[in-house]
């Protein structure tokens, strides 16, 4: 699971029992949480629109002139006092090499008060996946377990929590909940070639300290980690695809920001942004990976944009009554 390399995504793409990351991964998983967890829709009080675009490995080309990953992700969250929660809504893109995948998630949130700050988000998740095989040339063309300009779709499952306060925030989520069995045809014309969706869980934690008046520190921390086979296997939850990131931002005056981080036995990270117009609503972002370790088959650098805006709060819903003896009657 460290990165999507263009052989570990064929090998999972094509084989039930090869196993590696199969969704996205992003730098800036700090600013976007709807992406990580249902349980994150409207948990800010406010609606936040996020795109991110990331080009993985680029310029790789490996086998193919197309052989880097790109993604674009458009995430939106809204609170919705009336259902006393939130929804939200992801849409990405992903394409490498001959693989093109499209994923559309429609989440809802319970969100529960904790303590006189604090907020807990209890978050369910439809998902719809749409996946695209090319032309995949195999070592042996009878090969009934190549697929070869073929595509299936299927809906899944997502849960998670998501806790929020002023000071620091926790989520653990999992999705395709129902593992999927994605079918494609070979050059032969069968429908022979398969893939599962399997289960991703992401756990993702922050911390804010205020150094001074004008400069927050906030430190950031997330794993990802594949579970393949059913809920109940003895190796469940014993499998080594899994990722690790950590990292620190610091925010000047609340609207400008810098930061690094690590990423597991793969790459160091740096990015920078800032806020726009009034109350910082527009924010632009910008990170790069720089691949310090295992640079075998991977260009040595990734880029990351992201732009988000946050909506206003939203009012009451009511004026509050006028408590004056003129109207008392």
């Amino acid at each position: 699971m460290k990165g999507n390399l263009l052989a570990t995504l064929l090998l999972s793409a094509v084989a039930g029992s090869a196993v590696a990351q199969q969704q996205p991964q992003f730098s800036h998983y700090g600013f976007n949480g709807m992406y990580l967890n249902p349980a994150y829709a409207g948990i800010k009080e406010q609606g936040e629109i996020t795109s991110l675009v990331r080009s993985q490995y680029f310029n790789y080309k490996g086998f193919d002139p197309n052989g880097d990953d790109k993604v674009g992700l458009l995430s939106i969250a809204v609170p919705v006092r009336a259902i006393g929660g939130g929804v939200g809504v992801n849409i990405y893109r992903n394409l490498i090499a001959e693989s093109k995948v499209t994923t559309a998630s429609v989440s809802y949130s319970k969100h529960l008060k904790i303590g006189d700050a604090g907020k807990l988000g209890l978050g369910v998740q439809g998902i719809f996946h749409n996946l695209n095989k090319g032309q995949y040339r195999a070592v042996d063309p009878e090969d009934p377990s190549v697929p070869y300009n073929s595509s299936d779709r299927k809906f899944e499952a997502g849960v998670g929590v998501w806790y929020e306060s002023p000071k620091w925030y926790a989520g653990l989520s999992v999705n395709n909940l129902l593992r999927s069995e994605f079918q494609f045809q070979t050059q032969e014309g069968t429908k022979t070639a398969k893939s599962t969706a399997e289960n991703h869980a992401y756990l993702t934690v922050g911390y804010n300290f205020d150094l001074t008046d004008e400069i927050v520190l906030t430190p950031t921390a997330i794993g990802k980690v594949v579970l393949p086979g059913k809920f109940g296997d003895s190796k469940k939850f014993t499998s080594d695809n899994n990722s690790f990131e950590a990292g620190v931002r610091a925010t000047f005056s609340d609207r400008f920001w810098g930061g690094v981080g690590y990423r597991y036995d793969e790459s160091l990270t740096g990015m920078v942004g800032g806020s726009l117009l009034k109350d910082n609503v527009l924010r632009i972002g910008y990170a790069f990976d720089w691949v310090a370790f295992n640079q075998d088959a991977r260009a040595t650098g990734s880029h990351e944009i992201m732009l988000s805006y946050r909506l206003p709060k939203p009012g009451p819903a009511t004026r509050p009554a006028i408590r004056t003896p003129r109207y008392s009657f």
